[in-house]
């Protein structure tokens, strides 16, 4: 006898996720299933390949060994569904991670794409700051982030996905001048909306205004930017925003660019993902966002 193909992705997807409840999920089926698979594997190879303890799952020496072989299987297996051309035999689920700024940009033209290339993927779509996005992706709960740096830990696969300055705007009705520059003291007249405690922005921001040495400035931080921008539109403050998701109102008239020299550093994103866990589609998903990139 020889492994089946479903004892092979247990044994590896166990491996990866740390967790028989989690392959379970992953696998769609259920964790006695994990169970029942990983044991046969065992008996079939006559090797103990991981130890369970109490909420963890960990490798024998002998289990490290032959995960990379378990990992080539999976990987020839794809290989030659690949070579068919066939995207209709493409399955699995694709864990998304996206920030809301993707969301209001070019979510739906990359969800269409992917679609297009792997129509039996199925999305699980996750929107959250980068902070959380990054604990997911390392934990284990994520499989491919597009998000905004800078990042503290490093993934092994890794695609840019551009810049996204950043603009000052607010609404007409606050009558602001605009065929002057601004000073930071007419800039801290008004409530400054923007992005949530801990980004680079805000902090970027945050160490501005207090360089400035006057009235400490009324800042908004937000973690759901579209509520902010409503806000301004609103003429609840001035906003330091990704310009990618005020253009709209911006050629509308809704709200007005407002004549500020200074701006945070712009956004930069990246598709993010451990390169030798990651099936075909997600690697194939991480290059069509990148494809889409120029068209934000």
């Amino acid at each position: 006898m020889t492994p089946t193909l479903k004892q092979i992705d247990a044994f590896v997807q166990v491996a990866d996720l740390g967790s028989f409840r989690r392959a379970a999920a992953r696998l769609n089926t259920t964790q006695p299933n994990i169970s029942a698979r990983i044991n046969a594997l065992e008996t079939l190879l006559d090797t103990r390949l991981m130890e369970r303890d109490a909420g963890s799952v960990r490798l024998t020496p002998k289990g490290n060994t032959l995960l990379p072989h378990a990992r080539s299987v999976l990987a020839a297996v794809e290989g030659m569904v690949e070579a068919t051309a066939n995207a209709a035999l493409t399955t699995g689920v694709l864990r998304l991670g996206v920030t809301e700024l993707i969301v209001h940009t070019w979510l739906p033209d990359f969800l269409r794409a992917l679609r297009e290339a792997a129509p039996n993927v199925l999305v699980e779509l996750t929107v959250d700051v980068s902070t959380s996005l990054s604990a997911g992706l390392f934990g284990r709960t994520l499989d491919l982030t597009f998000q905004n740096g800078p990042f503290q830990r490093r993934t092994s696969g890794l695609v840019p996905l551009g810049e996204y300055p950043l603009i000052w705007a607010a609404s007409p009705n606050l009558d602001i001048d605009t065929t002057v520059p601004m000073d930071t003291q007419a800039l801290t007249k008004h409530p400054i909306l923007t992005h949530a405690r801990g980004t680079l922005p805000y902090d970027q921001l945050a160490a501005h205004v207090s360089a400035a040495g006057l009235a400490p400035a009324r800042l908004v931080p937000s973690s759901n930017l579209a509520a902010c921008l409503q806000m301004t539109m609103d003429g609840f403050g001035i906003a330091c925003l990704p310009k990618a998701m005020v253009k709209s109102a911006l050629a509308s008239g809704a709200l007005i660019a407002l004549p500020y020299g200074w701006h945070p550093d712009p956004l930069r994103f990246a598709a993010r993902y451990e390169a030798e866990r990651a099936p075909g589609f997600l690697k194939t998903a991480a290059k069509i966002a990148a494809s889409l990139d120029q068209k934000k």
